[in-house]
């Protein structure tokens, strides 16, 4: 039925027998799509969805169409031994290990074209970036069939791109946005961590201070996008490690700039440190 079995973990590699190990009709599923490198962020998604569900299949898939830069690609930390052990000890139903083949056989050539929300932001830095994620988690939730799927609050514009998809195409799962996971010195969980040296760490704390001295003005009172931009940008810059490709402060849903800020807007940055490109952001409540 499936190709390997690891202490009650089955893994799978092939479609066919995917469908065929996971019975659909006898439990609620959850998936949990990744690309490896596992984290506590998805430890943390993986948790949650045992929570939810009575099984949860995880997926490893170093996706090479959400990639614009093949140095990018090729450089994407991977430790497949490493991640198994840990989907083992957290108890981990299913293990999905597709190659590229599984995913984009011969001939291949539908794309889904994710529209407006997919060209800003991470869309006009990484051009085709959501096109690419936006198919291949298409693809997983039909072969999975999950109920629900999971995703981290630190890849926000991602979420709303498979939402957008969610809702256009008629797909029957619930996304659920789980929160960003922070190391203890604040910074966001990240696979790209690791490429990160100890100088170059200690500046992209920044990131994380400066968004929540922003959330702090906010709370304050302070609602004027450009002064709270302005604030977060100030304080990532203060370090020459930095460089900011963006900053913004927009609608949750759709990702349009707002001159004003309110209960919902997230603020969100991309930062380059050194080589090594992160992302964050902060969602503004209600005060």
């Amino acid at each position: 039925m499936c190709l390997s079995s690891w202490e009650q973990m089955e893994i799978f590699r092939d479609v066919a027998e995917l469908r065929e190990g996971i019975d659909r009709s006898k439990f609620s599923l959850g998936l949990v799509p990744t690309m490896g490198f596992l984290h506590h962020g998805h430890l943390s998604l993986i948790r949650t969805s045992k929570e939810q569900n009575k099984k949860t299949v995880v997926s490893i898939f170093v996706n090479p169409t959400q990639f614009n830069n093949s140095e990018d690609l090729d450089t994407y930390p991977r430790d497949l031994e490493s991640d198994i052990a840990l989907l083992v000890e957290e108890g981990v139903d299913f293990l999905f290990l597709p190659n590229t083949i599984q995913i984009y056989p011969e001939g291949f050539e539908t794309e889904i074209n994710t529209g407006s929300v997919g060209e800003r932001l991470e869309g006009v830095h990484r051009p085709g970036h959501f096109n690419g994620v936006s198919t291949v988690v298409c693809k997983l939730l039909n072969m999975c069939a999950p109920e629900k799927v999971y995703f981290g609050q630190k890849d926000a514009q991602q979420c709303s791109v498979v939402m957008n998809m969610v809702r256009d195409l008629n797909i029957d799962v619930e996304v659920v946005v789980c929160p960003t996971v922070r190391d203890s010195d604040g910074l966001a969980l990240s696979s790209r961590n690791i490429h990160l040296s100890e100088k170059e760490r200690e500046s992209a704390l920044l990131i994380n201070r400066a968004l929540y001295h922003a959330l702090n003005e906010w709370d304050k009172g302070q609602s004027d996008a450009a002064v709270l931009k302005n604030t977060v940008e100030q304080k990532i810059l203060s370090n020459s490690l930095n460089k900011l490709e963006y900053i913004s402060l927009a609608n949750e849903m759709d990702f349009i700039e707002q001159a004003q800020a309110m209960p919902g807007s997230i603020i969100s940055v991309a930062v380059v440190v050194g080589k090594t490109r992160l992302i964050d952001n902060v969602v503004l409540k209600w005060r």
